[in-house]
């Protein structure tokens, strides 16, 4: 466990003025952390597409930041997604996490838009033809919720690498014994890519079992237990996320994962305390 592992930070597209500078402020605290990439997301149903675009190209020119832009499958032809990652190769950015998306809130199950890409897999296949990214795509320990079966899950995993994908970043979990299960169902099915476990700090325990439930990751009791009366007490909140997020990482450290992406919600304080306690160091104290 004496390796420092590699990391990288996951963001989401502001709403307003306010909330853009408070990312600004963000990435500037964990920039001096060294992460290997930042990753910007899409809104539900590719709402931020635009927003998204805007704030990759402005990570890539003036940060010094590798930013990895986030692109769905979501209402939009192939011909306009196509266009989209075009314009992002063209502005320098050649890593993006390649994703089928969720449908907008309140319209249902996920249906392909009619003459776009209908999964992730396509979409990875048709961002190799436009040039030559580094593409990561998700994966699911606990299998998607649309998956019929955890083999369909781990089949779909397979076609989106097969197409050209180099890693796969997992939904957040929140026992190691979770990732480590998937680790050793991978490796029987065949699939030798990087799987990257997804880290999600719990700023809010409510939120965090809301997310769950949509997303199909299970909340262990004693994660109840532990954020059981905390909802007003942030300060001993964020210290108990923060013990918990480490705690999980370094057991995986020690089955020998070597990389963690971070899905921060735009609060860098957490993550800071977690890389500090993984042996991550700003680079400017490390050269001390």
């Amino acid at each position: 466990m004496s390796r420092i592992p590699t990391i990288s930070f996951e963001f989401f597209p502001p709403k307003d003025e306010a909330g853009e500078g408070k990312l600004w402020e963000t990435l500037e605290r964990l920039a001096p952390y060294g992460p290997r990439f930042v990753s910007v997301t899409y809104g539900a149903g590719g709402s931020t597409r635009e927003r998204t675009s805007r704030i990759v190209t402005r990570i890539k020119r003036d940060s010094g930041l590798e930013p990895a832009a986030h692109l769905t499958c979501v209402g939009a032809t192939r011909d306009q997604v196509d266009e989209v990652a075009r314009g992002w190769w063209g502005a320098g950015i050649r890593h993006v996490v390649a994703l089928r998306g969720d449908a907008p809130a309140g319209t249902g199950k996920y249906q392909p838009h009619p003459g776009g890409y209908a999964n992730a897999a396509e979409l990875t296949a048709g961002l190799r033809r436009i040039g030559d990214f580094e593409i990561s795509v998700g994966a699911y320990p606990e299998s998607h919720p649309d998956s019929a079966t955890p083999e369909a899950d781990l089949d779909n995993l397979k076609r989106k690498l097969d197409a050209g994908a180099n890693r796969a970043i997992t939904q957040f979990f929140f026992e190691a014994e979770t990732f480590l299960r998937f680790r050793d169902r991978c490796a029987a099915a065949g699939i030798g890519a990087p799987l990257v476990p997804g880290i999600l700090p719990v700023t809010n325990f409510k939120k965090v079992v809301e997310f769950s439930a949509a997303c199909g990751a299970t909340v262990p009791a004693w994660m109840a237990e532990l954020f059981e009366g905390l909802d007003d007490d942030p300060e001993t909140r964020q210290l108990v996320a923060a013990t918990t997020a480490s705690e999980l990482c370094m057991a995986l450290m020690a089955e020998g994962v070597e990389d963690f992406h971070f899905y921060t919600l735009n609060r860098p304080q957490l993550a800071a305390a977690i890389c500090r306690r993984l042996g991550v160091r700003p680079e400017l104290e490390a050269a001390a």
